[in-house]
């Protein structure tokens, strides 16, 4: 790799991580200012529940984590149904960070572990990831 696709590289890997706090912030804000009726309400149609919606969100990050990143502690999954505003925000929280690590040991350029982002089937990730990360 050249230098200038090792700095490109680094760049790319702190601002991921820089992302992936900023998302962290938001969720945790989000999550905490809401009315707690608001968390298990039904809204109408098909939609998940707002429970259901941030326990896919982590439970996605966990098998993301476990498949690409073995070497990481992989966080605990949390239970959609009997999730509460506060098992979901240190869930989160927890996600996010094995997330940032393994984004920036991907993407650090510092000959990390990770060669490539491994995924379901699926799942199609976009071309700079495949591009970023492929071996």
């Amino acid at each position: 790799m050249t230098t200038r696709q090792q700095k490109v590289r680094t760049q790319l890997g702190r601002a991921a991580v820089k992302i992936f706090a900023a998302n962290d912030r938001i969720n945790q804000i989000l999550i905490e200012n809401l009315d707690p009726a608001a968390w298990r309400a039904k809204p109408p149609g098909k939609a998940r529940t707002i429970a259901a919606i941030f326990t896919h969100m982590h439970n996605v990050r966990t098998k993301w984590v476990r498949l690409t990143a073995p070497h990481l502690k992989v966080p605990r999954q949390l239970h959609r149904a009997h999730c509460t505003p506060k098992q979901a925000r240190a869930g989160l929280a927890e996600s996010a960070a094995r997330c940032a690590e393994m984004l920036a040991d991907a993407l650090g350029g510092a000959g990390g572990r990770i060669k490539k982002f491994r995924r379901d089937g699926w799942v199609r990730l976009g071309r700079l990831a495949r591009k970023c990360c492929a071996t």
